[in-house]
């Protein structure tokens, strides 16, 4: 592991300051996914700025009855708070179908966000990667793709974003805030993350210095009628094949309001809102749900390991609606071998 100098940031303004001063720092906060790079030799930071001692872990309720989510929050402590498991399941839900119990219990909300995928040849640096090394290729591109993305690849990156609880943000439409050298901003979760494009080194659309501080959801009406559905090769501990966020409000067996968000698919967590808006008063049926399917995937592409993926993706779609439209979300007990 290289060397580097570590600091403790007592506030925000200190935390910026300090990656200001070392353009390759790196914060720490659960260090559940940094900690691997840098053993793995895939990041190296020359300094490390802990962040843990920052005011960012309250779960706070909104005057219109959204919640603010500390970044420095557990995972744990967002799954287990009985109001976000009241009125955000979908979040809770996608949150525990994740990881493990100890590495929930480290790992934090501003820390999901920004995790690195779990592509193998990223992680293997006797191996090119532009995520890695800008400019030097592909391995996976020609490899073993099986857990490769089928939608908005580019001949530069096909690997996928890894979070679960990234996939139901995108699909409540979260915001992100965020602390930058001269001012604070917001930023759509939709376009928080970025597709690989030509620059695949580049995660999200965070401007250098700025620090994740805390995520903002409004009131919504899902409650009734959610699903997270992970199809995965075992039951806990493992990445998604392919992963559906689905909510919906219902009136009089028609859709009002339809959500979808796929995850092990896409560099980012897949969403399309105009195929959404299309199905609006649609009736909350399969013949729905299979349209639904149909549209998001229709641009879908394999890449021989990875063909599996799109019926996959197909089917897990219209099941998770149909558990959503039924008001019977998934108990996290399915696993996928393929």
């Amino acid at each position: 592991m290289k060397r580097f100098t570590y600091t403790r940031a007592e506030t925000v303004a200190d935390a910026v300051a300090a990656l200001a001063a070392r353009p390759q720092a790196q914060f720490l906060a659960g260090g559940t996914n940094l900690v691997d790079l840098m053993k793995y030799d895939v990041a190296r930071p020359d300094a490390i700025i802990d962040i843990n001692s920052l005011p960012l872990k309250e779960i706070e309720e909104l005057p219109d009855g959204g919640f603010r989510i500390g970044a420095l929050a557990s995972n744990s402590a967002v799954a287990y708070d009985a109001r976000i498991q009241a009125r955000f399941p979908l979040l809770a839900s996608a949150i525990l179908a994740g990881a493990s119990p100890q590495l929930r219990n480290a790992a934090t909300t501003g820390g999901n966000l920004l995790q690195r995928t779990r592509c193998s040849y990223f992680y293997d640096p006797s191996t090119p990667c532009n995520k890695r090394e800008p400019g030097s290729g592909c391995a996976a591109i020609g490899g073993l793709t099986r857990m490769h993305a089928i939608l908005g690849a580019s001949d530069k990156c096909i690997a996928v974003h890894p979070s679960d609880m990234c996939v139901a943000l995108a699909a409540l439409d979260a915001t992100v805030e965020v602390v930058g050298p001269d001012s604070a901003r917001d930023i759509a979760f939709g376009d928080f993350h970025r597709l690989p494009g030509d620059m695949p080194h580049r995660d999200n659309t965070l401007a250098r210095g700025e620090i994740v501080t805390g995520i903002r959801l409004e009131a919504n009406r899902f409650a009734g009628h959610y699903t997270y559905l992970k199809l995965r090769d075992r039951l806990s501990y493992a990445f998604a094949l392919v992963s559906v966020a689905a909510a919906m409000e219902i009136s009089d067996g028609r859709i009002v309001d339809l959500r979808v968000a796929l995850g092990g698919v896409a560099h980012k967590p897949w969403r399309d809102p105009l195929v959404e808006g299309e199905y609006a008063g649609a009736p909350a049926q399969d013949v729905t749900f299979q349209h639904v399917a149909d549209r998001l995937l229709h641009e879908a592409k394999g890449l021989g390991g990875n063909d599996f993926k799109i019926p996959l993706a197909r089917k897990a779609i219209v099941r998770a609606l149909r558990q959503a439209a039924g008001g019977t979300p998934q108990s996290q007990t399915i696993k996928a071998i393929q």
